[in-house]
């Protein structure tokens, strides 16, 4: 069995999932529920098989999440995951591109 790697996160990442899940939470507790659910699930699936998704733009990869308009952006380093940003399927593309 492969070891899971671990993971790292950029600190505006976090603030990014950070800020998606009040928006979701002001308008319903089962959407912001629903939210952190999807990102746990893209999360849990790209430490079991981080090469599984296509290149991306800068050497990173990304994960489009089913249900709402978000990409978990990551890079694998040093055998490390690197989550870069969740960026808004409709806001500034590429503004993560620096980090």
């Amino acid at each position: 069995m492969r070891p899971i790697p671990k993971l790292e996160f950029d600190p505006e990442a976090i603030e990014e999932a950070r800020a998606a899940r009040v928006w979701y939470g002001e308008r319903s507790r089962r959407a912001e529920k629903a939210f952190l659910a999807e990102l746990r699930r893209a999360i849990q699936h790209i430490r079991e098989a981080p090469d599984r998704w296509a290149k991306f733009d800068h050497g990173t990869r990304r994960f489009v999440l089913h249900k709402f308009p978000f990409s978990l952006i990551y890079r694998v380093v040093g055998g490390k995951i690197q989550i870069v940003a969740l960026a808004h399927h409709k806001r500034r593309p590429g503004y993560w591109k620096w980090r």
